[in-house]
């Protein structure tokens, strides 16, 4: 029996808090493969400002898997400096190869080594650990994976492994493969914090009791409500602040990655024709123009209802828009179930958030991938290792993370 259509079968949720409720996910189907991308030293380079970098690749090979998928809909989840995917059986040649593409893209256009590895779903189940997912609507044109159990945590871990005769990390190719980009835009100014500050943050249970799981994520959602309000009073994206850019330093990534070759008259032309697109779309969105089921008057509205500032991939991702005086409050809370135990944490601050967006249209489907600037979640993933290897963490609840969680801030 065919599992190409497990994911697109899946009954969604409604409700992010849904994400909290063990019986609402069901196991990755065991014929099913886990993609795993990061860029090698992310760190590195976003203190060398290059966090725009990393964080367009990261998205990229999400694009180019689902630029493979075509009709058939795969789970991802988007981490900043990389991604995770799963996919069937039928779409592991052809996913394999616009990885490996994309590798050699990110080498030569951006000088940035990008970390790709496939994982049978049999591979982590055999080493018990479950693999569970379900499906979150976000909006009409986006849906959310949303992944629990350790089992992306630990293909993770495989896939990083130094081990020098890694089976799950793919060598780069030595011929050079042409990748399918297409849907990525990279068109919009920085988008600044509607109050005083972006907030990145990552949450990672670690309660040895494993049944107090959910409820530890239920009550961190519960203190975000409590001090930041609902959904939209913290969400970083909105009609006030989206802005296109026609900056020539800011839309050369994507001509790099879309242009029709590497040539720099291809790349020319790709860059001009971005910027009339962009001035048209200035146009039409300004006086609220409507061409067929085309509506640029309420395009603003939809894309920021398509975006992924809240997420859950084994932890809890947030970008958030708020008050010094809301984080404070917060992260007095998560400092106090630190202490107790309960979890580990990390932050980044910074005064803008940056979106890197997946259009294949624009009156349909389409993500808005979201970081904080100058780091966003992968600096706050440094801060929660930070947090991890401090004595306060006593010895019973860390060995509580287990190997598998470790690993991710090596």
């Amino acid at each position: 029996m065919s599992t190409e259509t497990f994911y697109a079968d899946l009954a969604p949720l409604d409700n992010f808090a849904d994400i909290t409720k063990a019986a609402k996910f069901v196991p990755v189907p065991n014929d099913w493969y886990v993609l795993i991308t990061d860029i090698v030293e992310s760190t590195k380079a976003i203190e060398q400002g290059r966090y725009k970098d990393v964080n367009l690749l990261g998205a990229c090979s999400i694009i180019a898997v689902l630029n493979v998928a075509q009709k058939i809909d795969i789970p991802f989840v988007f981490g900043g400096d990389g991604a995770s995917m799963l996919i069937p059986p039928i779409l592991y040649t052809a996913a394999k190869q616009a990885l490996l593409a994309m590798q050699q893209l990110a080498q030569s256009e951006f000088n940035l080594n990008l970390r790709i590895g496939i994982v049978p779903v049999s591979t982590v189940t055999d080493a018990n650990y479950a693999l569970k997912i379900a499906r979150l609507k976000v909006s009409e044109n986006y849906s959310q994976a949303v992944v629990t159990g350790g089992g992306l945590t630990y293909a993770t871990q495989l896939v990083k492994s130094s081990d020098d005769d890694n089976l799950y990390r793919l060598m780069p190719s030595e011929t050079f493969e042409n990748v399918d980009l297409s849907g990525l835009e990279c068109r919009w100014q920085d988008l600044p914090s509607l109050h005083e500050e972006i907030l990145s943050l990552i949450v990672l249970e670690t309660s040895q009791a494993s049944r107090n799981s959910y409820n530890v994520y239920q009550k961190v959602i519960d203190q975000i409500e409590t001090i930041y309000g609902d959904d939209l009073s913290y969400h970083p994206v909105s009609d006030q602040n989206t802005n296109l850019t026609f900056c020539t330093e800011a839309l050369i990534k994507e001509t790099k990655l879309r242009a029709k070759s590497r040539r720099w008259f291809d790349k020319l032309l790709y860059l001009w024709k971005i910027k009339l697109e962009n001035l048209l779309g200035l146009v039409f969105m300004r006086f609220k123009l409507k061409f067929g089921e085309m509506d640029w008057g309420i395009y603003k509205k939809n894309l920021t209802n398509a975006t992924d500032y809240r997420k859950f991939d084994d932890m809890l991702r947030l970008v958030m828009s708020g008050t010094v005086v809301q984080r404070e409050a917060l992260v007095n809370y998560l400092e106090a179930q630190y202490k107790a135990g309960n979890l580990v944490y990390g932050t980044h601050i910074s005064d803008r958030a940056l979106m890197t967006c997946l259009v294949f249209e624009h009156n349909g489907p389409q993500v808005h991938f979201i970081d904080g600037a100058d780091g966003g979640y992968t600096l706050a993933a440094k801060a929660m290792k930070v947090r991890m290897h401090r004595k306060v963490l006593n010895w019973n609840a860390y060995v509580s993370l287990n190997k598998r969680q470790q690993h991710l801030f090596n």
